[in-house]
């Protein structure tokens, strides 16, 4: 009985993570766009941190209940899904043009700090206080360059700008957007709580690692709001949400997800991660690659993504068995 329990609690969090996700997206970005924010800024910024916010919230509690293996496997897995899954299948619905400044400077610098976080955890075979702060450095700098970016898509000639509409059944009310985006900051932090539990118990139950369940369960669960939102955006041809979603979503998975639990507790970096931070590297690569030539993300690209999830995935059922 217990165990149907767990289920049940696992499948609820995850529904609280997604509705809290969409919610918080929805309130804030109506907000950003509110003060005439860009969209490649939102979707660089308040998409990417709230579609994130259930990776946040289940890695910071992973690391407070001395789960590593939740928390490094959430942001790995999560990475490696939201590239080679979710952008492959955004890319089959439709070819993803990619702006000029993410081919050169988005892209580079996920590719860079993947190649960190993955030295950090080798290095000292865990994350900690240091490791957080160098991180969170590197968010803020991060920061400073989408604040750039912003000005300089202000300078634009309002015929250039791509107006960014309130989505439906969202008031224009300032205090409406704020409560929204409370409540879903609550349902995200009340949902991850249930979902680390639930997973932890379930991995105890089928003798599974922690490493294991991080890596598929939980990430899969906590992507689930980039899948929606980027197929959703894709399928809207809101293509600057689409890919600045994920990029966006990767590099807050590494710098202010696993920056912030380093920050709290120090965090086990296990020898298996390895392989899996080599493939997060190497997704963000990969991405990099398809989307040069054509400066575009094509169904061929999208099926090269896919491939290389479903090969990455049967390695984890082999190692399992």
């Amino acid at each position: 009985m217990e165990f149907f329990l767990q289920i049940v609690l696992l499948i609820a969090g995850f529904v609280l993570l997604i509705k809290g996700a969409d919610w918080f997206v929805d309130g804030s970005s109506c907000i950003a766009a509110k003060m005439g924010i860009p969209q490649i800024v939102i979707g660089l910024t308040i998409v990417a941190l709230g579609t994130s916010a259930p990776e946040a919230a289940v890695s910071i509690t992973g690391a407070l209940k001395q789960s590593a293996g939740i928390t490094v496997g959430n942001v790995l897995g999560s990475n490696i899904l939201n590239i080679f899954l979710i952008l492959g299948i955004a890319s089959l619905i439709s070819p993803i043009p990619v702006k000029k400044n993410t081919v050169k400077y988005e892209m580079p610098f996920l590719i860079a700090i993947s190649v960190i976080f993955m030295v950090m955890g080798i290095w000292g075979s865990s994350l900690d206080i240091w490791d957080g702060i160098i991180m969170v450095l590197l968010l803020a700098i991060f920061f400073v360059y989408l604040i750039k970016i912003s000005k300089d898509e202000r300078k634009l000639t309002p015929e250039d700008k791509e107006e960014v509409k309130l989505p439906v059944g969202i008031k224009s009310r300032v205090w409406y957007m704020i409560l929204i985006t409370l409540i879903g900051l609550a349902l995200i932090i009340f949902g991850s709580n249930l979902t680390v539990n639930s997973a932890k118990y379930l991995a105890s139950a089928f003798g599974i690692s922690d490493r294991i369940i991080g890596l598929t369960v939980v990430a899969f669960g906590t992507s689930l709001p980039e899948l929606v939102t980027s197929v959703i955006a894709s399928k809207k041809g809101k293509n600057d949400i689409a890919i600045g979603n994920i990029v966006g979503s990767n590099i807050f998975n590494i710098l202010f997800v696993a920056g912030v639990s380093a920050l709290i507790t120090t965090v086990e970096f296990q020898t298996n991660f390895i392989l899996d931070a080599i493939v997060a590297a190497a997704g963000a690569v990969i991405l990099l690659v398809c989307c040069l030539p054509k400066k575009k993300l094509t169904r061929f690209g999208g099926a090269i993504l896919l491939v290389c999830y479903g090969a990455y995935f049967a390695n984890i059922i082999i190692q399992n068995i």
